[in-house]
C-alpha cells in the first residue's frame, strides 16, 4: 500500500469525524472510504497512537468513533484540523517564493500555529506534509527582488499611484513610468503587475522583476468598476495581448487524448476526428505566445489559420533548419 494512500484515508477518517455530531462507525467510514472495514480500524488504531484524541462509544451494540469535543476546538484559531493539513500541504507547494513576503508570512503562520500544538499533531502534520512533493520550473529567484514585491503590495494595498524604472526587453531599455498598480498576478512562474499606465494611458502588465526602482507616490486612485481582471485577462494565451485571432490547429491522433483533457484557454473548442486527430479552435488576443505552444508539439500540430500564424511557424521552422 501506497504511504500517500494511507495517510490520505486517514486524513478523511479526520475530517469525517470533525463534521459529526453523533460518530461514525467503523464500516460507514469504510462505505464513505471505498475500503475493508478492517482498514479502518488499523487507521484509527495509528490516529490514537499519533496522539488524536478518538474515543469509542457503544450505542445500540454498535460502536461509534468520534473526536472528543475539546479537540475539534482546542486550536484557538478559525482553523479545523483538517484546514490545517491543507494548509501545511500549501507550504510545499509555494518553497519556489521563500524569501518574498508571501512565503515568509505563511511561514511565520505556521510558527505561531505550533505552539498551539502537542508534539504529536506536529508529528503527524509534518508526515502530511512530507506526503507531497510539489515540482515548479522554470521559477524566478524571487528572494533577490523581495523588495520591490513589498513596495509593490504595499501601493496596491494602498491603492497609491507608484513611479518606476521598468526595464523593457523588446526595447533592450529602462523607461520611468507612473503606473496605478490595480493587481498583483502570479502565472507560469513569474510576478507580474497589472495596472493602468499613464504613458501608454492604458492598462498594461509588468514583470515585477523588470523593475529596477520604485518609489510609491502620495496619489490615490481608484480601480475604475468596469475594470475585471477575469475580463481583462480571458482572452489572452498567456500574458501579454494582440490583436484578437481565431486560431485553429490540427493535432495528430497521437497526442489528441493530452491535449483534450485539459483546459489551455476559456474559449477553446474541441472536435474529434475519424482517425483520432482533433481539431482545436480559440479566439485568443494576439498570436505570438500561442504561435510557441504550437511549437511545443512538432510535427504533431498543424496550424488551419489563420494564414498569418501558418507564415510566421513557417519562417521558424526554416530558421529553426537553416541552424542545424
Amino acid at each position: 500500500m501506497a504511504r500517500g494512500d494511507q495517510l490520505g484515508r486517514q486524513w478523511k477518517i479526520i475530517q469525517t469525524l470533525m463534521s459529526s455530531h453523533a460518530g461514525k462507525t467503523a464500516p460507514e467510514l469504510a462505505d464513505e472510504l471505498g475500503c475493508r472495514p478492517r482498514t479502518v480500524y488499523r487507521d484509527l488504531e495509528a490516529l490514537q497512537v499519533g496522539g488524536f484524541p478518538l474515543f469509542r462509544e457503544r450505542i445500540d451494540n454498535r460502536n461509534y468513533w468520534s473526536l472528543i469535543d475539546t479537540a475539534k476546538r482546542q486550536i484557538p484559531i478559525p482553523f479545523s484540523l483538517t484546514e490545517l493539513m491543507a494548509l501545511y500541504f500549501s507550504r510545499n507547494m509555494i518553497k519556489f517564493l521563500k524569501n518574498t513576503v508571501f512565503y515568509d508570512s505563511l511561514e511565520t503562520l505556521f510558527q505561531k500555529i505550533k505552539t498551539t500544538l502537542s508534539q504529536d499533531y506536529i508529528q503527524y502534520l509534518t508526515r502530511i506534509e512530507n506526503s507531497l512533493e510539489v515540482g515548479q520550473t522554470p521559477y524566478k529567484p524571487y528572494g533577490e527582488y523581495k523588495e520591490i514585491i513589498e513596495q509593490v503590495n504595499e501601493a496596491v494595498v494602498h491603492q497609491r499611484f507608484i513611479r518606476m524604472v521598468y526595464y523593457t526587453m523588446s526595447r533592450k531599455e529602462a523607461l520611468e513610468r507612473e503606473v496605478a498598480p490595480y493587481k498583483i498576478w502570479f502565472f507560469d512562474g513569474t510576478f507580474y503587475l497589472i495596472g493602468y499606465c499613464r504613458f501608454r494611458d492604458d492598462i498594461r502588465i509588468f514583470a515585477l522583476d523588470r523593475i529596477k526602482s520604485l518609489k510609491e507616490t502620495e496619489e490615490v486612485f481608484e480601480i475604475p468598476e468596469s475594470f475585471d481582471f477575469e475580463s481583462f485577462m480571458r482572452s489572452s494565451f498567456g500574458v501579454f495581448h494582440g490583436e484578437p485571432a481565431t486560431v485553429r490547429i490540427w493535432f495528430d491522433a497521437e497526442i489528441a487524448e493530452y491535449i483534450s483533457e485539459k483546459i489551455w484557454h476559456d474559449t477553446q473548442t474541441i472536435e474529434k476526428q475519424k482517425d483520432g486527430s482533433i481539431l482545436f479552435t480559440a479566439e485568443v488576443a494576439g498570436t505570438e505566445e500561442i504561435k510557441f505552444w504550437i511549437m511545443n508539439w512538432g510535427s504533431k500540430a498543424l496550424v488551419l489559420e489563420p494564414e498569418s500564424l501558418r507564415n510566421e511557424i513557417r519562417a521558424e521552422a526554416e530558421a529553426m533548419l537553416k541552424r542545424y
